[in-house]
Protein backbone atom coordinates (compact mmCIF):
# COMPACT_ATOMS: atom_id res chain seq x y z
CA UNK A 1 0.00 0.00 0.00
CA UNK A 2 1.53 3.23 -1.27
CA UNK A 3 0.15 5.71 1.90
CA UNK A 4 1.80 6.83 4.90
CA UNK A 5 -1.12 4.80 6.86
CA UNK A 6 1.01 1.40 6.07
CA UNK A 7 4.39 2.46 7.42
CA UNK A 8 2.76 3.74 10.47
CA UNK A 9 1.95 0.50 10.60
CA UNK A 10 5.02 -1.06 9.69
CA UNK A 11 7.79 1.11 11.21
CA UNK A 12 6.05 3.60 13.15
CA UNK A 13 9.06 5.27 14.32
CA UNK A 14 10.77 6.09 11.91
CA UNK A 15 10.94 9.92 10.84
CA UNK A 16 8.36 10.74 8.30
CA UNK A 17 10.12 14.42 7.92
CA UNK A 18 12.58 16.08 9.88
CA UNK A 19 12.39 20.14 10.10
CA UNK A 20 16.28 20.82 9.16
CA UNK A 21 16.72 24.02 11.02
CA UNK A 22 15.11 23.26 14.66
CA UNK A 23 15.67 19.42 13.94
CA UNK A 24 12.35 18.47 14.96
CA UNK A 25 11.08 14.97 13.86
CA UNK A 26 7.44 13.75 13.31
CA UNK A 27 7.49 9.98 12.69
CA UNK A 28 5.08 8.15 11.09
CA UNK A 29 2.71 7.04 13.56
CA UNK A 30 2.50 10.59 14.84
CA UNK A 31 1.89 12.11 11.24
CA UNK A 32 -0.81 9.25 10.86
CA UNK A 33 -2.44 10.11 13.86
CA UNK A 34 -2.34 13.56 13.19
CA UNK A 35 -3.64 13.80 10.39
CA UNK A 36 -6.60 11.31 11.09
CA UNK A 37 -7.22 14.16 13.32
CA UNK A 38 -7.32 16.54 10.74
CA UNK A 39 -9.69 14.32 8.37
CA UNK A 40 -11.85 13.92 11.45
CA UNK A 41 -11.85 17.95 11.78
CA UNK A 42 -12.76 18.51 7.77
CA UNK A 43 -15.32 15.67 8.53
CA UNK A 44 -16.77 17.48 11.62
CA UNK A 45 -17.16 21.04 9.51
CA UNK A 46 -19.29 19.65 6.87
CA UNK A 47 -16.33 18.78 4.31
CA UNK A 48 -17.17 15.69 2.08
CA UNK A 49 -15.16 14.34 -0.81
CA UNK A 50 -14.71 16.39 -3.19
CA UNK A 51 -14.81 19.64 -1.35
CA UNK A 52 -12.01 22.31 -0.94
CA UNK A 53 -9.31 23.47 1.52
CA UNK A 54 -6.57 26.00 1.25
CA UNK A 55 -3.17 26.07 2.70
CA UNK A 56 -1.39 29.32 3.29
CA UNK A 57 2.12 28.92 5.34
CA UNK A 58 5.62 28.62 5.28
CA UNK A 59 7.30 25.65 5.62
CA UNK A 60 6.58 24.31 9.03
CA UNK A 61 6.11 21.29 10.91
CA UNK A 62 2.24 21.56 10.74
CA UNK A 63 2.61 21.47 6.72
CA UNK A 64 2.50 17.43 6.09
CA UNK A 65 -0.73 17.33 8.51
CA UNK A 66 -3.22 19.59 6.57
CA UNK A 67 -2.13 17.81 3.53
CA UNK A 68 -2.20 14.32 4.43
CA UNK A 69 -6.20 14.77 6.43
CA UNK A 70 -7.32 16.36 2.97
CA UNK A 71 -5.78 13.31 1.10
CA UNK A 72 -7.14 10.57 3.09
CA UNK A 73 -10.67 12.59 3.31
CA UNK A 74 -11.06 12.85 -0.57
CA UNK A 75 -10.86 16.73 -0.81
CA UNK A 76 -9.07 19.10 -3.08
CA UNK A 77 -5.98 20.69 -1.36
CA UNK A 78 -4.93 24.11 -2.90
CA UNK A 79 -1.31 25.39 -1.48
CA UNK A 80 -0.89 29.14 -1.68
CA UNK A 81 2.69 30.93 -2.00
CA UNK A 82 3.54 32.83 1.22
CA UNK A 83 4.41 35.76 -0.66
CA UNK A 84 1.55 36.68 -2.07
CA UNK A 85 -0.68 39.67 -1.24
CA UNK A 86 -3.77 39.22 0.66
CA UNK A 87 -5.81 40.33 -2.15
CA UNK A 88 -4.42 37.52 -3.96
CA UNK A 89 -4.94 34.97 -1.26
CA UNK A 90 -8.73 36.17 -1.37
CA UNK A 91 -8.53 35.82 -5.10
CA UNK A 92 -7.52 31.97 -4.84
CA UNK A 93 -9.62 30.58 -1.83
CA UNK A 94 -12.55 32.41 -3.50
CA UNK A 95 -11.20 30.70 -7.03
CA UNK A 96 -11.10 27.30 -5.43
CA UNK A 97 -14.29 27.18 -3.04
CA UNK A 98 -12.18 26.59 -0.37
CA UNK A 99 -14.44 26.00 3.08
CA UNK A 100 -11.34 26.26 5.23
CA UNK A 101 -8.18 28.56 5.14
CA UNK A 102 -5.09 27.23 7.50
CA UNK A 103 -2.27 29.53 8.12
CA UNK A 104 0.30 31.00 10.21
CA UNK A 105 1.19 32.75 13.02
CA UNK A 106 4.31 33.95 10.97
CA UNK A 107 1.84 35.20 8.03
CA UNK A 108 -0.45 36.97 10.56
CA UNK A 109 -0.22 39.93 9.27
CA UNK A 110 -1.25 39.38 5.35
CA UNK A 111 -4.15 36.56 7.36
CA UNK A 112 -5.48 38.99 9.05
CA UNK A 113 -6.25 41.25 5.95
CA UNK A 114 -7.93 37.97 4.46
CA UNK A 115 -10.00 37.15 7.08
CA UNK A 116 -12.30 39.56 6.63
CA UNK A 117 -12.62 38.78 2.54
CA UNK A 118 -13.57 35.29 3.17
CA UNK A 119 -16.88 35.82 5.12
CA UNK A 120 -17.98 30.97 5.32
CA UNK A 121 -14.64 30.09 5.34
CA UNK A 122 -13.47 28.65 8.46
CA UNK A 123 -10.17 29.78 9.70
CA UNK A 124 -7.42 28.27 11.50
CA UNK A 125 -4.09 28.98 12.31
CA UNK A 126 -0.68 27.08 13.76
CA UNK A 127 2.14 28.42 16.17
CA UNK A 128 -0.65 30.48 18.12
CA UNK A 129 -3.61 31.56 16.67
CA UNK A 130 -4.54 35.39 16.66
CA UNK A 131 -8.58 36.29 16.21
CA UNK A 132 -10.63 35.51 14.26
CA UNK A 133 -8.21 32.26 13.84
CA UNK A 134 -8.74 29.40 15.56
CA UNK A 135 -5.95 27.43 16.54
CA UNK A 136 -5.49 24.21 14.64
CA UNK A 137 -3.48 22.41 16.83
CA UNK A 138 -6.33 22.57 19.18
CA UNK A 139 -9.14 22.08 17.23
CA UNK A 140 -7.64 18.78 16.35
CA UNK A 141 -6.63 17.71 19.80
CA UNK A 142 -10.28 17.75 20.36
CA UNK A 143 -11.08 15.11 17.45
CA UNK A 144 -10.14 11.26 17.74
CA UNK A 145 -6.87 9.97 15.91
CA UNK A 146 -8.57 7.13 14.37
CA UNK A 147 -9.77 7.16 10.37
CA UNK A 148 -13.31 8.39 8.94
CA UNK A 149 -15.38 5.83 7.95
CA UNK A 150 -15.41 7.25 4.72
CA UNK A 151 -11.65 7.35 4.02
CA UNK A 152 -10.96 8.52 -0.01
CA UNK A 153 -7.83 9.58 -1.42
CA UNK A 154 -8.02 13.14 -2.05
CA UNK A 155 -5.40 15.35 -4.47
CA UNK A 156 -4.23 18.58 -5.14
CA UNK A 157 -5.56 21.82 -7.11
CA UNK A 158 -2.48 24.03 -7.31
CA UNK A 159 -2.76 27.36 -9.12
CA UNK A 160 0.16 28.30 -11.63
CA UNK A 161 2.69 30.97 -10.38
CA UNK A 162 1.18 34.23 -11.90
CA UNK A 163 4.53 34.93 -14.11
CA UNK A 164 2.57 35.77 -17.15
CA UNK A 165 -1.18 36.88 -15.70
CA UNK A 166 -3.64 36.09 -12.76
CA UNK A 167 -3.17 32.35 -11.42
CA UNK A 168 -4.78 29.66 -13.03
CA UNK A 169 -6.03 26.69 -10.56
CA UNK A 170 -5.20 23.38 -12.44
CA UNK A 171 -7.65 20.29 -11.83
CA UNK A 172 -6.42 17.08 -12.97
CA UNK A 173 -8.50 14.01 -14.59
CA UNK A 174 -7.85 12.08 -11.80
CA UNK A 175 -11.36 11.11 -9.87
CA UNK A 176 -11.19 12.09 -6.01
CA UNK A 177 -12.43 9.63 -3.32
CA UNK A 178 -10.87 6.37 -5.06
CA UNK A 179 -9.28 4.14 -2.39
CA UNK A 180 -6.21 5.13 -0.37
CA UNK A 181 -2.65 3.90 -1.53
CA UNK A 182 -3.27 2.96 -5.48
CA UNK A 183 -0.83 3.11 -7.24
CA UNK A 184 -0.36 6.40 -9.48
CA UNK A 185 1.74 7.50 -12.31
CA UNK A 186 3.49 10.21 -10.19
CA UNK A 187 4.52 7.85 -7.83
CA UNK A 188 5.37 5.21 -10.20
CA UNK A 189 7.56 7.32 -12.23
CA UNK A 190 9.71 8.27 -9.18
CA UNK A 191 10.13 5.02 -7.97
CA UNK A 192 11.04 3.88 -11.84
CA UNK A 193 13.24 6.99 -12.92
CA UNK A 194 14.66 7.88 -9.61
CA UNK A 195 14.76 4.72 -7.64
CA UNK A 196 12.62 6.54 -5.02
CA UNK A 197 12.14 3.39 -2.00
CA UNK A 198 11.48 3.26 1.64
CA UNK A 199 15.28 3.47 2.23
CA UNK A 200 15.66 6.96 0.45
CA UNK A 201 15.92 10.15 2.46
CA UNK A 202 14.88 13.38 0.95
CA UNK A 203 16.21 16.62 0.84
CA UNK A 204 13.45 19.44 0.17
CA UNK A 205 15.15 22.88 -0.18
CA UNK A 206 12.19 24.93 -1.83
CA UNK A 207 8.71 25.68 -0.54
CA UNK A 208 5.83 22.72 -0.11
CA UNK A 209 3.12 25.19 -1.59
CA UNK A 210 4.91 24.43 -4.92
CA UNK A 211 4.17 21.74 -7.58
CA UNK A 212 7.32 19.92 -7.63
CA UNK A 213 8.31 19.90 -3.92
CA UNK A 214 4.73 19.17 -2.82
CA UNK A 215 4.37 16.05 -5.07
CA UNK A 216 7.88 14.62 -4.50
CA UNK A 217 7.85 14.52 -0.46
CA UNK A 218 4.31 13.14 -0.50
CA UNK A 219 5.84 10.32 -2.93
CA UNK A 220 8.41 9.79 -0.56
CA UNK A 221 5.84 9.47 2.23
CA UNK A 222 3.72 7.28 -0.26
CA UNK A 223 6.71 4.81 -0.30
CA UNK A 224 8.18 5.39 3.62
CA UNK A 225 11.17 7.36 2.89
CA UNK A 226 12.13 10.35 5.09
CA UNK A 227 11.97 13.89 3.98
CA UNK A 228 14.04 16.68 5.23
CA UNK A 229 12.49 19.56 4.49
CA UNK A 230 14.87 23.13 5.04
CA UNK A 231 12.87 26.17 6.20
CA UNK A 232 14.45 28.47 3.54
CA UNK A 233 17.31 27.74 1.14
CA UNK A 234 21.11 28.31 2.08
CA UNK A 235 23.57 27.32 -0.55
CA UNK A 236 25.95 26.44 2.44
CA UNK A 237 23.43 24.92 4.93
CA UNK A 238 21.87 22.55 1.73
CA UNK A 239 25.60 21.09 1.66
CA UNK A 240 26.09 20.24 5.10
CA UNK A 241 22.49 19.01 5.28
CA UNK A 242 23.83 16.42 2.53
CA UNK A 243 26.99 15.53 4.64
CA UNK A 244 24.79 15.77 8.41
CA UNK A 245 21.81 13.57 7.28
CA UNK A 246 23.74 11.26 4.40
CA UNK A 247 21.11 12.82 1.52
CA UNK A 248 20.40 10.20 -0.60
CA UNK A 249 18.21 12.21 -3.52
CA UNK A 250 17.24 16.03 -3.91
CA UNK A 251 15.17 18.26 -6.50
CA UNK A 252 16.38 21.44 -6.94
CA UNK A 253 16.43 24.49 -9.27
CA UNK A 254 19.21 26.04 -11.16
CA UNK A 255 19.44 29.27 -9.07
CA UNK A 256 20.54 26.76 -6.53
CA UNK A 257 23.22 25.59 -8.06
CA UNK A 258 24.30 29.03 -9.53
CA UNK A 259 24.41 30.01 -5.34
CA UNK A 260 26.24 27.04 -5.01
CA UNK A 261 28.81 27.48 -7.62
CA UNK A 262 29.88 31.06 -6.37
CA UNK A 263 30.54 29.99 -2.62
CA UNK A 264 33.73 30.15 -1.75
CA UNK A 265 35.81 27.50 -3.02
CA UNK A 266 36.81 26.57 0.39
CA UNK A 267 33.31 26.07 2.10
CA UNK A 268 32.14 24.76 -1.44
CA UNK A 269 34.35 21.81 -1.17
CA UNK A 270 34.89 20.49 2.50
CA UNK A 271 31.21 18.44 2.84
CA UNK A 272 30.73 15.17 1.89
CA UNK A 273 28.26 14.72 -0.40
CA UNK A 274 28.87 10.66 -1.35
CA UNK A 275 25.72 9.94 -0.16
CA UNK A 276 24.03 11.76 -2.87
CA UNK A 277 22.49 9.24 -5.77
CA UNK A 278 20.20 11.46 -7.58
CA UNK A 279 19.77 15.42 -7.64
CA UNK A 280 17.18 16.44 -10.23
CA UNK A 281 16.35 20.26 -11.12
CA UNK A 282 13.62 21.50 -13.28
CA UNK A 283 11.29 24.71 -12.94
CA UNK A 284 13.72 26.59 -15.25
CA UNK A 285 16.14 26.28 -18.22
CA UNK A 286 19.63 25.67 -16.96
CA UNK A 287 22.84 27.82 -17.92
CA UNK A 288 24.91 24.75 -20.24
CA UNK A 289 28.07 26.27 -18.35
CA UNK A 290 26.67 25.68 -14.95
CA UNK A 291 24.90 22.46 -15.68
CA UNK A 292 28.57 21.59 -17.09
CA UNK A 293 29.97 22.48 -13.71
CA UNK A 294 27.23 21.20 -11.56
CA UNK A 295 28.05 17.43 -13.38
CA UNK A 296 31.86 17.95 -12.87
CA UNK A 297 31.00 18.25 -9.35
CA UNK A 298 28.62 15.96 -8.58
CA UNK A 299 28.96 13.50 -10.87
CA UNK A 300 26.74 11.84 -13.32
CA UNK A 301 23.75 11.71 -10.17
CA UNK A 302 22.14 15.24 -12.09
CA UNK A 303 18.62 14.61 -13.99
CA UNK A 304 16.51 16.92 -15.27
CA UNK A 305 12.96 16.86 -16.54
CA UNK A 306 10.73 19.17 -17.91
CA UNK A 307 7.19 19.49 -16.94
CA UNK A 308 3.81 21.39 -15.72
CA UNK A 309 1.84 21.86 -12.64
CA UNK A 310 -0.59 20.59 -15.46
CA UNK A 311 0.50 17.21 -15.85
CA UNK A 312 0.32 16.98 -19.26
CA UNK A 313 3.46 15.59 -19.98
CA UNK A 314 7.20 14.67 -18.80
CA UNK A 315 10.62 15.58 -20.81
CA UNK A 316 13.41 13.77 -19.19
CA UNK A 317 17.33 13.84 -19.33
CA UNK A 318 19.97 12.00 -17.14
CA UNK A 319 23.78 13.60 -17.10
CA UNK A 320 24.66 10.94 -19.82
CA UNK A 321 22.09 12.24 -22.15
CA UNK A 322 23.08 15.72 -21.36
CA UNK A 323 26.74 15.55 -21.83
CA UNK A 324 26.05 14.13 -25.16
CA UNK A 325 23.67 16.37 -26.47
CA UNK A 326 24.19 19.67 -24.39
CA UNK A 327 21.40 21.98 -23.18
CA UNK A 328 18.68 19.54 -23.72
CA UNK A 329 16.12 18.69 -21.59
CA UNK A 330 15.64 15.04 -22.74
CA UNK A 331 13.40 13.17 -24.11
CA UNK A 332 9.49 12.54 -24.03
CA UNK A 333 8.51 10.10 -21.35
CA UNK A 334 4.96 10.77 -21.22
CA UNK A 335 3.04 12.58 -23.85
CA UNK A 336 4.02 13.06 -27.56
CA UNK A 337 5.89 16.15 -28.60
CA UNK A 338 5.45 18.07 -31.13
CA UNK A 339 6.89 21.71 -32.09
CA UNK A 340 4.56 23.72 -33.47
CA UNK A 341 4.74 26.73 -36.15
CA UNK A 342 2.71 30.01 -36.39
CA UNK A 343 0.46 27.82 -39.35
CA UNK A 344 -0.48 25.58 -36.41
CA UNK A 345 1.80 22.55 -38.11
CA UNK A 346 5.09 20.78 -37.21
CA UNK A 347 7.92 22.58 -37.90
CA UNK A 348 11.15 20.88 -39.42
CA UNK A 349 13.59 19.21 -37.07
CA UNK A 350 15.73 21.76 -35.58
CA UNK A 351 13.50 24.64 -36.06
CA UNK A 352 11.88 26.81 -33.29
CA UNK A 353 7.95 26.63 -32.27
CA UNK A 354 5.64 26.11 -29.34
CA UNK A 355 6.00 22.86 -27.41
CA UNK A 356 2.69 20.86 -27.65
CA UNK A 357 2.10 17.51 -26.07
CA UNK A 358 -0.22 15.05 -27.08
CA UNK A 359 -1.59 12.21 -26.09
CA UNK A 360 -0.83 12.95 -22.34
CA UNK A 361 -2.54 13.09 -19.30
CA UNK A 362 -5.90 15.39 -19.39
CA UNK A 363 -5.71 18.70 -17.49
CA UNK A 364 -8.20 21.97 -17.25
CA UNK A 365 -8.10 25.42 -15.30
CA UNK A 366 -10.28 25.57 -12.83
CA UNK A 367 -13.58 28.13 -13.38
CA UNK A 368 -11.73 28.78 -16.71
CA UNK A 369 -12.76 27.40 -19.86
CA UNK A 370 -11.25 29.94 -22.24
CA UNK A 371 -7.98 29.22 -20.65
CA UNK A 372 -8.64 25.79 -21.06
CA UNK A 373 -9.64 25.77 -24.46
CA UNK A 374 -6.04 28.65 -24.82
CA UNK A 375 -4.39 26.02 -23.93
CA UNK A 376 -5.02 23.11 -27.07
CA UNK A 377 -4.67 23.03 -30.77
CA UNK A 378 -6.87 21.73 -33.13
CA UNK A 379 -5.90 18.56 -32.84
CA UNK A 380 -6.41 18.60 -28.72
CA UNK A 381 -2.51 18.72 -27.92
CA UNK A 382 -1.77 20.88 -25.21
CA UNK A 383 0.98 23.36 -24.39
CA UNK A 384 2.30 25.19 -21.42
CA UNK A 385 3.53 28.27 -23.66
CA UNK A 386 6.81 27.29 -23.88
CA UNK A 387 8.95 27.75 -26.93
CA UNK A 388 11.74 24.62 -28.37
CA UNK A 389 12.91 22.75 -30.48
CA UNK A 390 13.93 19.10 -31.22
CA UNK A 391 16.92 17.36 -32.59
CA UNK A 392 16.72 14.58 -35.09
CA UNK A 393 17.17 11.89 -32.11
CA UNK A 394 14.07 13.47 -30.46
CA UNK A 395 15.96 15.22 -27.41
CA UNK A 396 13.97 18.83 -26.91
CA UNK A 397 15.92 21.78 -25.92
CA UNK A 398 14.14 24.97 -24.39
CA UNK A 399 14.51 28.75 -25.61
CA UNK A 400 12.19 30.78 -23.57
CA UNK A 401 8.48 31.74 -22.71
CA UNK A 402 6.66 33.12 -25.85
CA UNK A 403 5.34 35.47 -23.70
CA UNK A 404 8.99 36.56 -22.96
CA UNK A 405 10.01 37.00 -26.73
CA UNK A 406 11.55 40.20 -27.88
CA UNK A 407 10.59 41.26 -31.42
CA UNK A 408 13.33 44.14 -32.03
CA UNK A 409 12.75 45.10 -35.60
CA UNK A 410 10.36 42.38 -36.80
CA UNK A 411 13.17 39.88 -35.12
CA UNK A 412 12.31 36.96 -32.60
CA UNK A 413 14.75 37.41 -29.79
CA UNK A 414 14.45 35.03 -26.87
CA UNK A 415 16.42 36.44 -23.54
CA UNK A 416 17.33 32.99 -22.00
CA UNK A 417 20.22 32.56 -24.63
CA UNK A 418 21.17 36.48 -23.21
CA UNK A 419 20.44 35.36 -19.29
CA UNK A 420 22.66 32.39 -19.52
CA UNK A 421 25.61 33.97 -20.58
CA UNK A 422 25.53 36.92 -18.18
CA UNK A 423 24.72 34.92 -15.27
CA UNK A 424 28.34 33.43 -16.03
CA UNK A 425 29.63 36.25 -15.23
CA UNK A 426 31.14 36.54 -11.47
CA UNK A 427 29.94 39.31 -10.72
CA UNK A 428 26.47 38.60 -11.48
CA UNK A 429 24.03 36.80 -8.71
CA UNK A 430 20.97 37.31 -10.80
CA UNK A 431 19.50 38.31 -14.70
CA UNK A 432 16.71 39.21 -16.46
CA UNK A 433 16.07 40.29 -19.93
CA UNK A 434 13.60 41.44 -21.02
CA UNK A 435 12.14 43.76 -24.40
CA UNK A 436 11.98 48.11 -23.39
CA UNK A 437 10.25 50.29 -25.65
CA UNK A 438 12.43 51.45 -28.48
CA UNK A 439 10.80 54.17 -31.23
CA UNK A 440 12.09 52.93 -34.39
CA UNK A 441 12.48 49.24 -33.46
CA UNK A 442 9.31 48.51 -31.09
CA UNK A 443 11.32 46.87 -28.64
CA UNK A 444 15.50 46.14 -27.57
CA UNK A 445 17.12 43.98 -25.57
CA UNK A 446 17.74 44.98 -21.75
CA UNK A 447 18.96 43.42 -18.68
CA UNK A 448 18.19 43.66 -15.60
CA UNK A 449 20.95 43.03 -13.08
CA UNK A 450 21.28 41.63 -9.63
CA UNK A 451 24.95 42.40 -8.97
CA UNK A 452 27.02 39.86 -6.86
CA UNK A 453 28.13 42.92 -4.65
CA UNK A 454 25.64 45.85 -4.68
CA UNK A 455 29.03 48.48 -4.68
CA UNK A 456 29.73 47.32 -8.29
CA UNK A 457 26.48 48.59 -9.33
CA UNK A 458 27.83 51.40 -11.79
CA UNK A 459 28.79 52.43 -15.37
CA UNK A 460 31.57 50.51 -15.18
CA UNK A 461 30.18 46.89 -14.23
CA UNK A 462 27.27 47.89 -16.92
CA UNK A 463 30.06 48.34 -19.36
CA UNK A 464 32.06 45.06 -18.36
CA UNK A 465 28.81 43.07 -19.01
CA UNK A 466 28.15 44.82 -22.08
CA UNK A 467 32.02 43.99 -23.66
CA UNK A 468 31.47 40.65 -21.79
CA UNK A 469 27.78 39.62 -24.28
CA UNK A 470 29.12 40.93 -27.09
CA UNK A 471 32.13 38.58 -26.99
CA UNK A 472 29.77 35.72 -26.82
CA UNK A 473 26.64 36.58 -28.32
CA UNK A 474 25.64 38.12 -31.89
CA UNK A 475 24.83 42.29 -31.55
CA UNK A 476 21.09 41.56 -31.94
CA UNK A 477 21.11 39.28 -28.64
CA UNK A 478 23.49 41.46 -26.66
CA UNK A 479 21.69 43.92 -24.13
CA UNK A 480 21.73 47.82 -25.87
CA UNK A 481 21.39 48.91 -21.94
CA UNK A 482 22.00 47.54 -18.22
CA UNK A 483 20.17 48.42 -15.17
CA UNK A 484 20.89 47.04 -12.03
CA UNK A 485 18.54 45.87 -8.80
CA UNK A 486 19.29 44.72 -5.22
CA UNK A 487 17.21 41.61 -5.65
CA UNK A 488 15.09 40.55 -9.13
CA UNK A 489 12.00 38.99 -8.02
CA UNK A 490 12.32 35.32 -8.33
CA UNK A 491 10.11 33.13 -6.26
CA UNK A 492 11.90 30.27 -4.14
CA UNK A 493 10.85 27.76 -6.50
CA UNK A 494 13.34 29.49 -9.08
CA UNK A 495 10.48 30.83 -11.34
CA UNK A 496 11.31 34.39 -12.29
CA UNK A 497 8.48 37.08 -12.24
CA UNK A 498 9.53 38.63 -15.56
CA UNK A 499 6.44 40.28 -16.11
CA UNK A 500 6.76 42.54 -13.33
CA UNK A 501 10.56 44.21 -14.87
CA UNK A 502 8.88 44.10 -18.18
CA UNK A 503 5.94 46.40 -16.91
CA UNK A 504 7.62 48.95 -15.30
CA UNK A 505 9.32 49.68 -18.65
CA UNK A 506 6.01 50.15 -20.27
CA UNK A 507 4.38 52.18 -18.07
CA UNK A 508 2.80 49.33 -16.23
CA UNK A 509 3.90 50.67 -12.63
CA UNK A 510 1.11 49.40 -10.50
CA UNK A 511 1.74 45.93 -11.86
CA UNK A 512 1.47 43.32 -9.17
CA UNK A 513 2.04 39.71 -8.86
CA UNK A 514 -1.50 38.26 -9.79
Amino acid sequence: MLHPFAHAQSTPDKPAYIMAGTGETVTYKQMNDRSNQGAQLFRSLGLKTGDAVAIFMENNVHYYTALWAAQRAGLLFTCISSRLTAGEVEYIIRDCGAKAFITSKYLAKVAAEVAPLVPGVKLYMVDGAEEPYESFEAALDRQPATPIADEGAGNSMLYSSGTTGRPKGVKRSAPLGGPLGEPNPLTMLFQGLFGISKDSIYLSPAPLYHAAPLGWTMAVHAVGGTVVVMEHFDAEQFLALVEKHKITVSQLVPTMFVRMLKMPEENRTKYDLSSLQVAIHAAAPCPIDVKRKMIEWWGPVIREYYAGTEGNGFVYSTSEDWLAHPGTVGRAMLGTLHIVGEDGNDVPTGEEGVIFFEGGPAFEYHNSPEKTADSRNAQGWSTLGDVGKLDSEGYLYLTDRKAFMIISGGVNIYPQETEDVLIGHPKVADVAVVGVPNEDFGEEVKAVVQPANWADANDALAAELMTYAREKLSPIKCPRSIDFMQELPRHPTGKLYKRLIRDAYWGKRDSKIV
